[in-house]
């Protein structure tokens, strides 16, 4: 089963982000702190392979950046996807033209992998949470029936499966992955 650790409530955000990280990170959402589930097998996986799929397209022509587990904080909250993906020129840099540590903008794509047990609606009021802010594209993966529910601002989610072709952002259109193809990652034979 997985835990959700929930800790005092009525946090600010400042006094928030002026804790100590954790493992798994934590999260701020509307006054509460709670932390993210230990990721599994599975998830670990789609994770990986998933960041390393889109960084192999979009890095060498400088269109974005995949970042696993990054702390994004915007309109009041401070989240952890699993995935976030950022237009090269929105992506923050320091004056050194380094990238920042702090990320106070919402992603262009966010990608979620549900984890056994895990409340499919608490995940999907993140997407939506995001979509609201200006998130172009969001994903939640569900690999216990291999489907994956796309969100799209100012339409109702859609749900992939099979030999279907994932949506991505417009700036990556020539880049193609099924759901199947996608879940064959978990194949190790």
């Amino acid at each position: 089963m997985v835990t959700v650790h929930k800790t005092r409530q009525n946090f600010t955000l400042e006094e928030f982000l002026e804790l100590p990280e954790t493992k798994p990170a934590s999260e701020y959402v509307n006054g509460e702190i709670e932390q993210k589930a230990m990721p599994q097998g599975e998830h670990s996986i789609l994770q990986i392979r998933l960041g390393t799929a889109i960084n192999e397209v979009v890095l060498p022509n400088k269109i974005a950046h995949a970042f696993t587990e990054l702390r994004c904080t915007f309109g009041e909250r401070s989240i952890v996807p699993d995935i976030t993906v950022f237009s090269w020129n929105r992506i923050p840099k320091t004056e050194q033209g380094r990238i920042a540590n702090k990320f106070k903008l919402h992603p262009d794509w966010v990608i979620e992998i549900l984890s056994p047990e895990q409340s499919a609606n608490k995940v999907i009021k993140k997407i939506l949470f995001c979509m609201k802010q200006g998130t172009e594209l969001g994903w939640l993966i569900d690999p216990e029936d291999e489907s994956v529910m796309i969100f799209k601002p100012n339409q109702l989610p859609e749900i992939k499966s099979d030999e279907e072709i994932l949506p991505v952002l417009e700036s990556l259109k020539d880049w193609q992955l099924s759901v199947t193809e996608m879940f064959s990652w978990l194949s190790v034979e």
